[in-house]
């Protein structure tokens, strides 16, 4: 198992929580943070490179860098890895939002307990998209919800405690959903009983009278996480409450697993009941991404404002993925990586304009630009990738969706496929209105005449997410042709992926 390299996404982080425990003073801490973080993202992006080499080379196994090790007998439960596409690019984007989160918490108090629970999280996020293994990948889960409770209850601001309690209740009770169904998973894969994603969807032995029920249960569970409508409410509480690098993190991966075990789980193991009930979570999707767009043109907190925002764009990746088409889904998981990107960037930002301004409220600022002008550039950068500028990534990544979702030639699918294109438009209207207010006009505080600009390790947080959201605006060949080589037809047959 050492031999593998997919392991040690999960020892490095483990090695770091040992460093940082043994630290003395908040210099070995940032050394900590950040040497581990660099060895995450070199480790990606060799990943990524050998990855490509061995698919160049003909290996067209499902899922590469396969190990598997038994852990609980009895119940069939092993330490299996693997990798796909959407594995890589996902392992890609956590690290370096970790990377970014860790310079971002440069002035952090109480920093060795934050960091500590910071790199559980992480640990938990990079255990999961390596796994596939049923029951090791909601262990990981698992491991990355929990330590969300202490990062925002004890680091965060405002309603922190009704915000953090709030998020813990109803991710627990998406993931007692979740639980259920993939017990229900296992003991319907076959005979022998099996936890491997592959030899179960393999198999194919999932009775379709079954998966009427396990389907919503997993999707559902999966879903709450990723603020699927009426299930989203946590997530502009938290989001809005959570200290900048949680923040990043929580909206930028955490997130994304919610995206990716709907795909990677209810559909890929249930095809059947994923065709004939996308249609009802097509139309909760449908509403998360305009209640979200509406929700964020009347808030006058940036926090709420971008965790409405997220509510929208993670909504249009579950409307994606359930349009079960390959131009869609691949949307989809450029979509993951392209919000992953930017929200990170837009609420660093946020944090560092609050810690100078002390407020979020946007009618209490104005004229920032000339002021603070390093990031409030970076913020209409921002700003104009979340509203779909070409040459950014979310312009590729929407573009992607709409003209996927558009690939069905039914009624049903068109119209809620327009009614989604419309949150474009939605979103413009509040990216302006903000970056008008705050950054132009009078300044509404004589107090801010006098602040400073971005920092040098707060200049490499937001440059290292801009660069990155840049790429794939000029790029987007390369991601889609990463994550498209994943749907292979052998695979999804049985859903009519084309």
């Amino acid at each position: 198992m050492l031999s593998n390299p997919l392991i040690y996404f999960v020892i490095i982080p483990v090695l770091m929580l040992g460093g940082v425990a043994l630290c003395r003073d908040i210099k070995q801490i940032r050394a900590v943070a950040v040497t581990g973080s660099l060895a995450l993202t070199a480790l990606s992006v060799w990943l990524l490179i050998d990855f490509l080499g061995l698919r160049a080379a003909n290996h067209t196994e499902e899922m590469l860098y396969q190990c598997s090790v038994m852990w609980f007998a009895p119940l069939n439960i092993h330490l299996a890895v693997g990798v796909d596409g959407i594995s890589v690019a996902m392992l890609i984007l956590s690290s370096i939002i970790l990377l970014t989160g860790s310079f971002a918490s440069w002035k952090i108090e109480q920093p060795k307990a934050f960091f500590l629970w910071l790199i559980l999280l992480s640990t938990g996020v990079f255990g999961f998209f390596i796994s596939i293994d049923l029951f090791t990948m909601f262990m990981f889960y698992e491991v990355a919800l929990i330590p969300m409770y202490l990062l925002i209850g004890v680091w965060g601001s405002g309603k922190k405690n009704y915000s953090a309690m709030k998020l813990t209740l109803m991710l627990m009770g998406g993931s007692a959903f979740l639980m259920l169904g993939l017990i229900g998973i296992y003991y319907h894969s076959g005979p022998e009983h099996t936890w491997n994603l592959l030899e179960i969807a393999k198999a194919d032995a999932i009775p379709h009278s079954v998966q009427y029920w396990l389907f919503p249960m997993t999707f559902v569970g999966f879903g709450v996480l990723g603020a699927m409508f009426p299930f989203h409410t946590w997530s502009p509480d938290g989001h809005a409450s959570a200290p900048t690098a949680v923040s990043m993190l929580h909206a930028g991966v955490l997130m994304k697993l919610g995206g990716y075990g709907c795909f990677r789980v209810a559909i890929y193991l249930m095809p059947f009941a994923a065709n004939e009930l996308a249609w009802i979570f097509l139309v909760l999707t449908g509403i998360s991404v305009v209640y979200g767009a509406f929700s964020a043109c009347v808030q006058t907190d940036l926090k709420y404002i971008n965790a409405y925002s997220s509510v929208s764009h993670c909504g249009l990746v579950l409307f994606a993925i359930l349009m079960l088409n390959t131009t869609a889904m691949t949307g989809a998981i450029m979509q993951m990586l392209s919000h992953g990107l930017m929200t990170a960037l837009f609420f660093a930002l946020i944090g560092m304009i609050y810690g100078r301004t002390h407020t979020r409220d946007i009618t209490k600022m104005g004229g920032l630009m000339k002021i603070m002008p390093v990031l409030c550039v970076c913020y209409v950068i921002a700003g104009m990738a979340s509203l779909g500028l070409p040459g950014l990534s979310g312009f590729v990544a929407e573009m992607t969706i709409f003209v996927g979702s558009f690939e069905h030639s039914d009624l049903f699918h068109r119209v809620f496929t327009i009614v989604a294109c419309c949150s474009i438009v939605i979103t413009a209207v509040y990216i302006l209105r903000v970056v008008g207010k705050i950054l132009f006009g009078p300044v509404q505080d004589e107090h801010h005449l006098s602040l400073t600009d971005a920092t040098w390790w707060e200049r490499t947080s937001v440059f290292t997410l801009i660069v990155s959201v840049a790429v794939i605006g000029f790029f987007p060949n390369f991601f889609a042709e990463l994550i498209r080589s994943t749907f292979t037809p052998e695979i999804f047959t049985a859903i009519g992926l084309n």
